[in-house]
């Protein structure tokens, strides 16, 4: 597998999104239905196979279930989890951890980037997964975040990247 046949998944979580929590939020199921859509045009139009999600809450966590649902139609597609630190879920809910543990044993791929949490850790796994994608996919509202310091580096890297407003522009 090349660099090029590789796209990368960033973010915001659901508490930086308009509908926080709520999936059956209309905003949502439109976010997702987006994203979708620019996964899909990935894979036929640009000939991705390979895509790498950081697991977090939110955006990566629908991105990385959509891949597996497009695994269906698509057989010749993977997933990769790039695990920030082993512990990534510790915290969590009861209800994200079974939903995030579902992901993971799904996965083609687990890359777990260090044993346990760091301050940097977060910042270690977008690098990573820049590094190893020539397509980002980034759910931005534009302002300073970690999703904001990762298409800024993704930029650095000159990779190619799919800006996807966290809310439709009539909403």
């Amino acid at each position: 597998m090349t660099k090029k046949q590789s796209c990368c998944f960033t973010g915001h979580r659901p508490q930086s999104l308009p509908f926080r929590f709520n999936e059956n939020d209309e905003r949502c199921i439109d976010l997702k239905r987006r994203l979708k859509d620019t996964i899909i045009e990935m894979i036929t139009q640009n000939g991705v196979t390979h895509f790498i999600s950081g697991m977090a809450i939110g955006v990566d966590m629908y991105a990385a279930e959509i891949v597996l649902e497009l695994k269906e139609t698509y057989p010749n597609i993977s997933l990769e989890a790039a695990i920030p630190c082993e512990n990534q879920s510790a915290k969590w809910a009861e209800q994200l951890r079974n939903r995030y543990n579902d992901i993971l044993e799904k996965c083609d791929i687990r890359t777990v980037l260090q044993h346990s949490y760091t301050a940097d850790c977060m910042h270690k796994r977008n690098k990573y997964m820049v590094d190893n994608s020539d397509w980002v996919i980034a759910v931005w509202n534009g302002k300073p975040s970690g999703t904001g310091k990762t298409v800024k580096y993704a930029e650095e890297c000159r990779c190619n990247i799919i800006v996807i407003l966290p809310y439709s522009k009539g909403a």
